[in-house]
């Protein structure tokens, strides 16, 4: 994983607003940082992880910002209760700043109204943005304001800190959708999903495919250097499937790049 290529991914994910989302906004493109960034990640986290270990560094080298906590376990009776993201501090006015942050992929559930935040389902079928979002609004947010919270940030008024979210997402829409989207989802559609019959419809010998790790997912498929055919690919997405894993697959052909996922539903 080039490390360059995961900090651009995510510093450049499109970030719903308070409009979709119900919580006030925070976008990376706050930050002012150096053009030519770059630092090191650890190989061995999940893409949640990463994720979130690419936003601290990035507002930790931002000349704007700078973090005071992150990962703050909330402990109550020697048992974890959660854990808040990121504390963070706006240099200008000293503005203190909860920040939660969450990097989704998501999929628009077929024949059904587009307007509606639960129709927007990880490939799996195991969650929605609307659930993502019910659980921030539940559980999250108000964990600052829990008493074992206010000992662990003893050193701040918890009452004058205010509260963010940075809600990255990529989303895939069916293959030949032709239902309206909001803008804001349209500007992050990252590509279409469609089921085997149809991916194997569409081969043609000149394509060829790259079946992304997790770890990276969101990434440009045009910065990958690993190609193959139909062929050595197709095992392993049949075994993805019949686990009711969907897979995500890199195409190129003919100098054009394409990112979709093949579901099993």
């Amino acid at each position: 994983m080039q490390n360059k290529s995961r900090i651009t991914s995510i510093l450049n994910a499109t970030s719903l607003s308070k409009e979709l989302t119900g919580f006030p906004s925070f976008h990376l493109s706050e930050l002012i940082l150096d053009k030519d960034l770059d630092f090191q990640l650890p190989s061995n986290l999940r893409l949640g992880h990463l994720a979130e270990k690419v936003v601290a560094e990035l507002i930790k080298s931002s000349t704007n910002y700078e973090v005071l906590y992150e990962n703050i376990q909330i402990i109550e009776d020697k048992k974890t209760i959660g854990e808040l993201d990121f504390i963070i501090q706006k240099r200008a006015n000293n503005e203190i700043l909860h920040l939660e942050l969450a990097y989704k992929f998501y999929l628009l559930a077929p024949g059904i109204n587009t307007k509606s935040l639960s129709n927007w389902i990880g490939p799996n079928r195991k969650d929605s943005l609307k659930e993502k979002l019910e659980k921030l609004k539940a559980k999250q947010f108000p964990l600052l304001y829990h008493n074992c919270t206010k000992s662990n940030l003893s050193k701040i008024d918890i009452d004058s800190i205010s509260q963010a979210l940075c809600m990255l997402v990529s989303l895939f829409i069916p293959y030949e959708n032709k239902s309206q989207l909001h803008p804001t989802y349209d500007q992050a559609v990252k590509g279409y999903y469609l089921n085997l019959e149809t991916f194997l419809r569409l081969h043609d010998p000149e394509k060829s495919y790259y079946l992304p790790s997790k770890k990276e997912w969101g990434m440009d498929a045009s910065e990958n250097q690993n190609w193959t055919d139909l062929k050595s690919v197709e095992d392993q997405i049949k075994t993805s499937l019949e686990e009711k894993k969907a897979p995500m697959c890199w195409q190129k052909h003919q100098g054009t790049y394409l990112s979709f996922f093949i579901v099993w539903w």
